[in-house]
C-alpha cells in the first residue's frame, strides 16, 4: 500500500484527503522526511527509532496531518494533508516506531501521532468518486498488519562530511 494525498476533502475537517493505493507507480505517492515542527534535521542523517518526524507530500507541499476528528468511512481517527509549502502545526508530528537504533529501508515502520497516540494504518475501506478505489488511511489506537509500512522507493542522501583542513606545517628560515 502507497500513502498518497488526493484531491478529494475530508468530510470532517474539510482538509485535503490522505488515501492509500496498490500501484507502486503513482507519482503522488512521494513523501519528504524533515524535523519535527520547530526542529530541522540535517540531510542526509539517519532517522532513528523513537525520533519525531514530519512528512511532506511532494506534489502540494502539505504534512501528513491527524486530529480528533472522525474518518469518513471507518469512524476511526481522521488523517488528512495539511498546511502550506510544509509549514503546519504540531498536529503534524509523528513517532518512528521500529527494531533497531535507525529506521532501515528493508524493515517495516510504523508512525504514531505524537500528539493523540494512533497509528498509521489504512484498511480494505474504499471511497467512491471522485477518487475511486483508493483506500482510507486513518489513525488507529492499536497495532495491526495495517499499521506497518515500507519504503518502496526514495532517494538516498549521503550524509553531509564536514569540510577537511588539511594542516601543513613548515618552519621558516
Amino acid at each position: 500500500m502507497f500513502l498518497t494525498a488526493s484531491c478529494d476533502c475530508c468530510s470532517g475537517s474539510g482538509q485535503q484527503s490522505v488515501t492509500g493505493v496498490t500501484t507502486a507507480d503513482d507519482s503522488n505517492s512521494y513523501w519528504r522526511i524533515r524535523g519535527k515542527m520547530d526542529d530541522s534535521c540535517q540531510r542526509g542523517n539517519p532517522v532513528k527509532c523513537g525520533e519525531v518526524i514530519r512528512m511532506t507530500h511532494i506534489n502540494t507541499g502539505r504534512n501528513l496531518h491527524s486530529h480528533y476528528f472522525t474518518s469518513p468511512l471507518s469512524g476511526n481517527q481522521e488523517v488528512s494533508a495539511f498546511g502550506e509549502d510544509g509549514n503546519g502545526d504540531d498536529l503534524d508530528n509523528w513517532t518512528v516506531v521500529c527494531s533497531g537504533t535507525f529506521w532501515e529501508r528493508e524493515n517495516p515502520v510504523k508512525f504514531k501521532h505524537t500528539a493523540t497516540e494512533v497509528l498509521l494504518s489504512v484498511t480494505g475501506e474504499q471511497y467512491g468518486r471522485p477518487i475511486n478505489g483508493q483506500r482510507e488511511v486513518h489513525g488507529m489506537a492499536y497495532s495491526n498488519q495495517y499499521s506497518s509500512w515500507k519504503v518502496m522507493e526514495g532517494i538516498f542522501m549521503k550524509p553531509m562530511e564536514m569540510p577537511r583542513f588539511e594542516t601543513h606545517s613548515h618552519s621558516e628560515l
